[in-house]
């Protein structure tokens, strides 16, 4: 297991991400997938499908590949599934000893704070959709690095 501070860094920001998307991601009704906030706005399973390319990607780049899909999104369920599952393969290559083949600076850059406004994007499209989450206190979230999974810990203060 990998001690660099900047890989233990990268893990907790992708901690991080897991516990906000599952925030935004949990409780969604099935047809918020197909939600369309306006003209030439991408549906959040398209969000979601492309957010998972990017973990893909990021763990291509990692291990020193090049490649790019753009994903078809997936039934709302299995492409919740596949962003998490995407997330899990990149964590826990981060906390290997294998060697990383780009900077972190690259990585945070690029698909983690692409990932991140695009789950604030999901949270506010739930909101328009009439399916509105509760804001919360991340300061006071219990973020733990390599708990990148759907299900994370239940919120410390919440408020509307």
């Amino acid at each position: 297991m990998s001690s660099d501070p900047q890989r233990q860094l990268l893990r907790h920001a992708v901690a991080a991400l897991a516990y906000r998307a599952g925030k935004a991601l949990r409780g969604a009704p099935e047809s918020f997938a197909g939600f369309e906030a306006g003209q030439n706005v991408k549906s959040p399973a398209r969000i979601l499908a492309h957010m998972g390319d990017l973990f893909d990607w990021a763990l291509a780049r990692s291990q020193g590949r090049r490649e790019w899909h753009d994903s078809a999104p997936l039934a709302w369920e299995r492409e919740i599934e596949r962003f998490f599952g995407a997330l899990k393969a990149f964590d826990d290559y981060l906390g290997s000893d294998a060697v990383v083949q780009v900077s972190a600076e690259k990585l945070m850059q690029a698909p983690i704070a692409d990932a991140l406004t695009h789950t604030g994007q999901i949270a506010m499209m739930r909101r328009l959709s009439g399916s509105k989450i509760r804001g919360e206190s991340y300061y006071e979230a219990e973020i733990v690095t390599g708990r990148v999974g759907f299900e994370q810990a239940a919120p410390k203060r919440e408020f509307d």
